[in-house]
């Protein structure tokens, strides 16, 4: 910072006058203390002055009326620019006094800057990530477009060079109509110059820079700013951490009681109980009912009190809301360590409901006692067998740990997950988190050895900076995959400058969740297609993808997927050519994609598969059509068996059998070359039934063989995976 610029006191100047605008000389001097490269101007009292400034400086000139209520010049009529004499300056000034709806303290005379590309620059604070810094085309075109990027402050470079890659019209950047490429190291400037704003002085609350016009050498300067005041916003009330050890052993208990056990089919209290006894969990179960007797085939204590453990781990309490805070002192005196509040009737009911989940809280965090939930569905981890949750589906024991704020989507997830053979590490319900949270989950699965993929679906983020800075720890080691619901609820933003204009509430999301690495997604179901992915293959070291197909429409479709989500199909190599001309006919297509034009011969997609996999210039396959032939397979014989006699069910039945093996020993080789060559490899099936998975395991391998029923599917998973890679990459 240039310390001749005292900042600080400029901002204080202009809270205490109330308008809380910085005049924009005085705003480009800040700016220019901070590396941005500015236009040269000469403040002027009246037109007169502005008229001989104007002849010092030399003809055509720009003219602007600056006050400490005027903040968009252009708007209100009060710039000029390509003026060509002091007369027309004189006139210009005049007519600017004469009908400004605002006061005019002064005129800005300045060079008028030649170029033929405007960009615009800003910062604004967010109410849930804080400052974002914001990058995009310029001048009359910036809100009209809306091609603008914004990243959460304080900016690393990887950061910025994001940015200038995500704009749509980043060709600007580039040599352009004889112009030359933009300074690069001017633009990091400028952004790294907002960015150090923002976090030296809380009281600058927005910061617009446009347009940043880059002159035909390429240098780019910035010819108007705009910095609006005021005082910061109160910094959210900042929640306890939890301690991660009493987090982690909630998902290994060696003792637990059902508080509100039930007989009653569909009662919370009758379907988590029968849920959890009816696996092979290890562990000590009681329950609890106030009449005390049988319940669910087992004997039930009236009181926590009554039972004989000294100490208990785990607490699933399901009673009323309203006689939750009486059972505290008796968990307590058991020594639980944590609660899993089922119940409903809290905060999501309203103001009475959101003061009793407080008093509930306080009261467990004085008796130390870990709260999840309350309106919680529950916590599963399927590598003890313990499923403690409403849903009665048993997904088998992986690597991907989830979390949902929602019931009903946690549900859709768990079920699809156990049908399609996708491994869960963990899951939990996170209800309204009322003391575990989002982050504190993200932050446990971090240090989860067993944990390879982080998959959330949110709602809504009670912390941003906190989400945003352990995504981006957590996203440094292993993927972390978001859907967001409510993206197209967009929140207002009391916005002064263009730069927040320009914002929403999911646009800010979005944007900080790319920065942070998280991959999102649009749809539940693309949540574990990428934690299949994942899980089961190889990180692509690029983005060149080979597709092999058995029909060519298919390969079309799959080509244009392809390049709409960011991924490049390579043209094939002579070598590669030659060798699949050996196996395949004439009329084979020479190219990628390449279709083997649906011979039967097993042998063929198994070498031409192998042949791709070890060719450098790809980096991952996508192959349709040769997965699911057994089912035409056996609807064909099928239709024998029903009309020809001449055949015996037995032959043909061995002839089925034989069409699933086949198929089984194609996805053992494909993922022996997966393993050989640490490439992934990405299926789509010609046809699914109900045997169909998305995952199947070989064993002896680590990777597994992977299938989708479509190629949208199939790649977006892969797309998916690449801008992990890339990200990773860009933030070692």
């Amino acid at each position: 910072m240039n310390n001749q610029i005292n900042v600080q006191s400029l901002i204080d100047a202009s809270l205490a006058g109330g308008a809380n605008v910085i005049c924009e000389d005085d705003a480009k001097a800040i700016l220019g203390g901070c590396g941005v490269p500015t236009v040269h101007e000469v403040r002027t009292p009246d037109a007169q002055a502005a008229a001989r400034a104007a002849g010092q400086i030399g003809f055509p000139v720009v003219l602007k009326a600056v006050g400490s209520q005027i903040l968009h010049k252009t708007e209100a009529g009060l710039v000029a620019v390509g003026l060509k004499s002091e007369a027309e300056v004189i006139a210009t000034a005049e007519r600017m006094q004469a009908s400004s709806p605002y006061p005019i303290d002064a005129f800005l005379v300045q060079p008028k800057i030649l170029g033929q590309r405007e960009f615009v620059a800003g910062l604004f604070r967010d109410p849930l990530f804080g400052p974002v810094v914001m990058f995009g085309l310029g001048g009359i075109f910036t809100e009209a477009l809306g091609d603008a990027v914004f990243k959460v402050a304080p900016l690393m470079s990887a950061d910025i060079d994001a940015m200038f890659a995500e704009i749509r019209s980043q060709k600007l950047l580039g040599a352009f109509r004889g112009e030359a490429a933009v300074d690069r190291e001017a633009l990091q400037r400028i952004l790294k110059g907002l960015s150090d704003l923002a976090m030296q002085f809380p009281q600058i609350k927005e910061i617009d820079i446009n347009p940043v016009i880059v002159q035909p050498d390429g240098r780019p300067v910035a010819v108007d700013a705009l910095i609006v005041t005021g005082q910061p916003a109160a910094a959210p009330v900042k929640r306890d951490e939890v301690n991660r050890a009493t987090l982690r052993s909630c998902y290994y208990p060696e003792s637990l009681v059902f508080i509100g056990a039930s007989g009653t089919i569909s009662k919370w209290g009758h379907m988590i109980p029968t849920n959890l006894l009816n696996r092979n969990f290890k562990g000590k179960v009681y329950l609890v009912n106030p009449k005390g007797g049988q319940v669910i085939g087992r004997h039930a204590y009236r009181s926590v009190t009554e039972i004989p453990d000294e100490a208990i781990d785990l607490a699933v309490v399901m009673i009323p809301a309203a006689k939750v805070m009486a059972q505290i002192p008796l968990l307590r005196q058991k020594k639980v360590k944590a609660m899993l509040l089922i119940s409903s009737g809290f905060r999501e009911t309203g103001p009475e409901g959101r003061q009793l989940e407080d008093e509930v809280v306080a009261a467990a965090r004085e008796a130390g006692i870990l709260i999840f939930g309350p309106n919680t569905m529950g916590i599963c981890n399927p590598h003890i067998d313990f499923f403690c949750c409403g849903v009665h589906v048993y997904p088998r024991p992986g690597s991907t740990s989830l979390v949902s704020q929602s019931g009903n989507m946690g549900t859709q997830l768990l079920a699809f997950a156990e049908q399609q053979d996708i491994g869960i590490r963990a899951f939990s319900g996170s209800g309204n988190e009322a003391m575990v949270t989002l982050e504190d989950y993200m932050e446990a699965f971090e240090a989860d050895e067993l944990t390879r993929t982080v998959v959330l679906y949110i709602e809504s983020v009670k912390d941003g900076a906190r989400f945003f800075e352990s995504a981006r720890r957590v996203s440094k080691q292993k993927p972390v995959v978001v859907l967001k619901g409510g993206r197209t609820s967009e929140g207002g933003q009391a916005a002064s400058s263009h730069t927040g204009a320009l914002a929403s509430d999911f646009r800010i999301f979005e944007a900080a969740c790319r920065q942070a690495g998280i991959i999102q997604v649009k749809q539940p179901i693309e949540m574990l297609d990428l934690s299949a992915v994942f899980s089961s293959l190889p990180l692509p070291k690029g983005n060149r993808v080979a597709i092999m197909t058995l029909g060519g429409g298919w390969g079309v479709v799959t080509t244009d997927l392809c390049v709409e989500n960011g991924l490049v199909l390579p043209p094939l190599s002579q070598d590669i050519i030659q060798r699949l001309d050996r196996m395949l006919p004439d009329y084979w297509s020479r190219g990628n994609p390449a279709d083997i034009v649906g011979e039967h011969d097993p042998n063929i997609p198994r070498t031409a598969m192998e042949a791709l996999m070890q060719w450098d210039g790809c980096d991952a396959v996508l192959h349709l059509g040769i997965h699911g032939r057994r089912i035409l397979a056996a609807k064909m014989l099928k239709s024998i068996a029903n009309t020809d006699p001449s055949y015996q069910h037995e032959d043909l039945d061995q002839l089925k059998a034989a069409a699933v093996q086949i198929e089984m020993q194609y996805i053992k080789h494909v993922v022996q070359l997966t393993e050989k060559y640490k490439k992934p490899v990405l299926g789509v099936s010609l046809l699914t039934d109900e045997a169909s998975k998305t995952l199947y395991r070989i064993d002896g391998c680590r990777y597994k063989g992977v299938f989708f029923p479509s190629p949208e599917r199939a790649v977006k998973a892969l797309a998916g995976m690449c801008r992990y890679r890339k990200w990773v990459e860009a933030n070692r």
